[in-house]
């Protein structure tokens, strides 16, 4: 529905989910909004339900670090995307690896971390995929709390790990079809 502000009446919007629940809501809100440009389609973001080369513009919010295959699933996008079109999407990735100690309790904090990909082999998996003019708009660290911090590591390997690159991190990455 966010989308659907940006193109107005004559564009057209998709939205696609995995769970037949949130394809029932969608349907639901949108009949109550009277939209007739937006549509949802139930289907798997490794196996999109659209032809090739259909849209203009393909955006997520933290799904694709939660995909078993994502190189399917950036494969998948290039697939539908227009010729010169382009995706935007924000996800988990990692920088370093978080101490043993510390993963366990960064993935049930963070939620996502568990299928993060270093941020180096995500963004190779996005070039992989066909995709040039890659790009990291945006980034944001994720901070863990102390208080989760000191649970798991020694006073030393907190001060260690703040001062480190290491750590979870926010990234909206931008990238088009040739």
């Amino acid at each position: 529905f966010i989308s659907r502000s940006l193109v107005g009446e004559t564009g057209n919007v998709i939205g696609i989910d995995f769970t037949p629940e949130m394809i029932s809501k969608a349907k639901s809100n949108n009949d109550k909004l009277e939209y007739k440009n937006v549509k949802f389609h139930l289907g798997e973001i490794e196996q999109i339900p659209l032809d090739n080369s259909v849209a203009d513009v393909v955006v997520s919010n933290c799904v694709l670090n939660l995909v078993p295959d994502k190189s399917k699933a950036f494969s998948e996008i290039y697939r539908i995307l227009k010729p010169a079109a382009h995706f935007c999407v924000s996800d988990i990735v990692l920088i370093g690896t978080l101490p043993e100690k510390l993963q366990k309790s960064a993935e049930v904090y963070a939620g996502c971390v568990a299928g993060a990909l270093q941020q180096d082999e995500y963004l190779d998996t996005i070039r992989n995929a066909g995709f040039i003019n890659v790009e990291i708009k945006k980034t944001k660290t994720i901070q863990l709390p102390d208080s989760l911090l000191r649970d798991y590591l020694s006073e030393q390997e907190t001060i260690d790990f703040k001062n480190s690159d290491m750590g979870i991190y926010s990234i909206t990455v931008v990238g088009y079809k040739s």
